[in-house]
């Protein structure tokens, strides 16, 4: 990572790169997890991704995304559950303009950028092929991950099935209780709600993983 490294702007000043989230909740040879979390008129330190990544939205809020070198900034305006698949980027902050918190989930997708570890997937626990269930519903899809988006209603559970590629688990509802949890090809997960409300979740299969 870029942490601490020192970049010129544009105009010549020096700037100090910093994380480019506040805590990595899960981490391993696929993928590194963060909770970005932003109160009304926060910004993040300027940052720099070496790994494409996965945007989850957990609280949305108006927000605006500038760039070291100059480029437009961009303006953002998520909705709870909303996806974003982002490659490797130029150094860029992001600032909450809303008057709301603003919080995500990011998961980078090691395996793609420069922290690659080369270590293949071992064969899913059923053989090739192998169905990732119960399906949900598909959310987002490209050539690197595809997200459903699934529900359990109040008080129930349900045992959620890896397919042949492994999966990230993220909790929108209660997602402090809910927490993120990686599967790897094969591996069961129960999801649960409690109290009174139904808990939805979203998973991320790691698709690139089929044709490595």
């Amino acid at each position: 990572m870029s942490v601490g490294t020192v970049v010129q702007a544009p105009d010549g000043s020096s700037v100090v790169l910093g994380e480019i989230g506040q805590l990595v909740l899960l981490e391993n040879r696929r993928v590194r997890v963060w909770e970005v979390r932003l109160a009304p008129g926060e910004s993040q330190p300027w940052h720099l991704h070496h790994n494409p990544y996965v945007v989850l939205c957990l609280a949305p809020s108006p927000c605006r995304m500038d760039w070291l070198d100059g480029a437009p900034p961009r303006f953002l305006s998520e909705q709870v559950g909303g996806v974003v698949y982002r490659p490797v980027s130029p150094v860029h902050m992001l600032t909450n303009h809303g008057d709301a918190d603003y919080r995500n989930r990011i998961i980078e997708l090691l395996d793609l950028g420069e922290e690659a570890s080369g270590v293949p997937e071992p064969a899913p626990a059923g053989g090739a092929g192998a169905e990732a269930g119960p399906a949900g519903t598909v959310v987002f899809e490209n050539d690197e991950v595809r997200v459903r988006h699934v529900e359990v209603a109040a008080g129930g559970s349900l045992e959620w099935r890896a397919g042949d590629v492994p999966a990230v688990v993220v909790g929108l509802s209660d997602p402090d209780r809910d927490g993120v949890h990686h599967l790897a090809s094969g591996e069961r997960h129960v999801l649960s709600a409690a109290g009174p409300e139904t808990h939805t979740y979203l998973v991320v299969e790691l698709t690139y993983l089929r044709t490595a």
